[in-house]
């Protein structure tokens, strides 16, 4: 029998490894049947968590471990390492006469506004930087090239530096990647044991700069995703679990493990892409076309933006102050996390965050030796959340631990009374509110998007919990909570496709020779990734391709990403793509302008077999509250019904005040709006006036 259809008829589990906690999703085909589970982060050995909840999952579903056919996983392993300056010593070899690429980067200001910002420190010191013989013209041709005692004194000078993995980067290295990367294997031969990435083989994009860090942030977190990989290879073997492992990647698709082991640079934000995909499915299926995603989990929260079923991709961001051309899930960050600390500064203000409490010691509720208050210990404060069923009941929150802590933040505030704790826990929310809705404002101003437009589609652990209050703040009309919100990022890993990006430069006028050579780099990139894909497993069982093109004005210092599909291969039909994308963002187009063409790229989608959302029966009576409790929302104290949401069937509407309980979190529902349930177990909150 086929691999690929023992494998859709085996179940799938979805792994989310979070800084807090690592989430499971599991897919079981036989009886159409989906398991969530949450296990406590292990960050000093994260693949321990993921075999404890993996053995946890499996027990509470009644298989065995020949019963999984497939695991999907999702990691922030990689972009731990990088944002903390974490990763394996690395050395960087560079084209001779290029050896501060790295320190030069683009010449700019931090902020153009603060004359004491210091820039980010460069991933690899100079004094780790070797320069070689080597580079190419701009169009491939080699103008240098190094003999055989040129390469073996390269060797010696990076081996000399005693680095667990090294970067090389050559001057238009992108316009011969092939060449570049035959470079960078004559070098791994002269240093065994030492893996070496190759810039252009990586990313074939100009600009040496953002290439270099491509290759340098391949370099710095492959022996450590290497060392992680083989972990969770010999513990799964050891729990008798033989299945594939494939990796969620930044662009929200996924890759087989020997393409993430060679490539992890690509998995580097895996885990809020998941997310994000898994939201604009199910934004799709539930009729809402536009959504702000709302991603909380431990340590931050994140949004997105997508409509029309297709989220927004960004060719470049930001990790740790560094800029990344890969192509990625455009996700910002804006603001705290569950497990962000609050405090009270020297001018007596109320701060949150940016420092986390982490999985350990964790908020001061779970009893682990945390002394600092933290957001979720001001949803406990509150009565958002309810001490006995945190985790469905598997970890207790200490109540009185919570109040005391946050008693001495009121005292810090000025705030005395018998509620100072309450009053200073909620001021604590708002804060944390405040600067979401300020960072949100801001990511949709800066698209011309009106925030009225979208509904709020909240995941994550804290996602549901905060999402109400951050809708309120924003004045945003709907709000969509998913079933599975608390492992939300899990379940996108286990309906993840297989995707890949492709890119490759070519930086010509667009006229008829510079149409046609576009159409044959398009065309190689094609067969390139259709190579890929049929070493990926079998797991597809169709393929998309989407074909686009940074173009610019002659003069212009970026360029901008033109979708290609449905567009004649033309220099007039071209031309005309490029004019609307320019006209669409900056209200003008310039017909009498060059059009440059500028890089190529090519994305394909290996369609996976779906995971289908189980139905709700519909309602037949109304739903009495399984209790009441008391909850302080700034004014005083209200008594809110307490729902179970294992109890809902659809068509059920219930009115603020409200919580909605379930095992992995609580979605507490303000006065003035109401929740109604839908087919799919969604929770559509809306103001009530409407």
């Amino acid at each position: 029998m086929n691999e690929a259809v023992v494998q859709e008829a085996r179940a799938r589990i979805g792994i989310d490894v979070g800084g807090t906690f690592t989430d499971f999703v599991l897919f079981d085909p036989a009886a159409a049947r989906l398991l969530r589970h949450k296990q406590p982060s292990t960050p000093e050995d994260p693949s321990r968590a993921v075999a404890e909840g993996l053995a946890a999952l499996l027990e509470a579903a009644g298989l065995g471990p020949q019963a999984v056919g497939l695991l999907m996983h999702g990691t922030t392993i990689g972009l731990n390492a990088v944002i903390q300056r974490r990763g394996a010593r690395i050395a960087l070899l560079v084209t001779e006469g290029f050896r501060d690429v790295l320190e030069i980067g683009r010449s700019r200001m931090p902020s153009s506004l603060n004359f004491h910002a210091r820039k980010e420190e460069p991933l690899v010191p100079r004094a780790r930087v070797v320069e070689i013989a080597a580079r190419f013209d701009a169009s491939g041709r080699p103008t240098r090239w190094p003999d055989a005692a040129e390469l073996d004194r390269a060797a010696a000078a990076l081996r000399a530096l005693a680095p667990e993995a090294v970067a090389l980067m050559l001057i238009n290295g992108y316009a011969a990647p092939e060449a570049e990367a035959e470079l960078a294997g004559a070098l791994a031969s002269r240093l065994p044991g030492l893996p070496v990435s190759s810039a252009a083989a990586l990313w074939p994009e100009i600009r040496e700069y953002e290439r270099s860090l491509v290759a340098c942030m391949n370099a710095g977190i492959q022996p450590l995703m290497l060392r992680y990989f083989d972990r969770l290879r010999e513990r799964l073997a050891g729990q008798g679990i033989r299945a594939p492992v494939f990796v969620t990647a930044s662009n929200g698709g996924s890759l087989s493990l020997a393409t993430a082991r060679a490539r992890p640079v690509e998995t580097l934000l895996s885990g809020p892409a998941s997310g994000v995909m898994a939201a604009t499915r199910l934004a799709r299926q539930a009729g809402v076309p536009r959504i702000i995603t709302f991603d909380m989990g431990g340590t931050s929260s994140d949004i997105a933006i997508a409509a029309d079923g297709e989220p927004e991709f960004a060719t470049r961001t930001e990790i740790g102050g560094l800029p990344l051309v890969l192509p990625v899930v455009a996700v910002s960050a804006i603001g705290a996390g569950g497990g962000s600390v609050l405090r009270v500064d020297a001018q007596g203000v109320l701060k949150v965050g940016p420092e986390s409490a982490g999985a350990d010691p964790g908020p001061v509720a779970y009893g682990r030796g945390g002394t600092r208050p933290t957001v979720t210990d001001a949803y406990l404060v509150t009565g958002l959340i309810d001490p006995a069923r945190f985790l469905g009941g598997r970890l207790a929150l200490d109540s009185a631990a919570a109040h005391a802590a946050l008693r001495e933040i009121a005292e810090g505030l000025g705030l005395t009374g018998p509620d100072a704790a309450e009053r200073a826990a909620w001021g604590a929310l708002r804060v944390a509110t405040a600067g979401m809705v300020t960072e949100m404002f801001k990511t949709l101003a800066s698209r011309g998007l009106d925030p009225a437009q979208f509904a709020l589609l909240p995941f994550g652990g804290a996602g549901p919990t905060h999402a109400n209050l951050l809708a309120e703040e924003a004045g945003l009309a709907t709000v969509l909570v998913p079933a599975g919100a608390a492992t939300f990022c899990a379940f996108g890993a286990v309906s993840a496709d297989l995707r890949r990006d492709y890119a490759r430069s070519l930086r010509r006028r667009l006229d008829a020779e510079g149409a046609a050579l576009l159409a044959a780099r398009l065309a190689a990139l094609e067969e390139e990734a259709r190579g890929w894909l049929a070493g990926e497993g079998g797991l597809a069982q169709d393929a998309t391709l989407r074909r686009a093109a940074d173009m610019r004005y002659a003069g212009q210092a970026y360029e901008l990403r033109v979708p290609l599909d449905g567009v004649a291969p033309e220099p007039a039909a071209l031309a005309e793509a490029f004019h609307a994308v320019h006209e669409q963002l900056y209200g003008f187009r310039d017909r009498t302008a060059t059009v440059e063409v500028g890089t190529a790229r090519l994305a394909i989608i290996g369609q996976v077999a779906p995971v289908p959302l189980p139905e709700l029966p519909a309602a037949t009576q109304p739903l009495p509250p399984a209790a009441t409790r008391a909850v302080f929302l700034g004014e005083g104290w209200v008594r809110a019904a307490v729902h179970d949401r294992a109890s809902l069937r659809a068509g059920h509407v219930i009115a603020g005040p409200a919580i909605i309980e379930q095992a992995d979190t609580t979605t507490p529902i303000l006065p003035g709006w109401r929740a109604v349930v839908d087919g799919l177990g969604n929770l559509g909150l809306e103001r009530a006036a409407a």
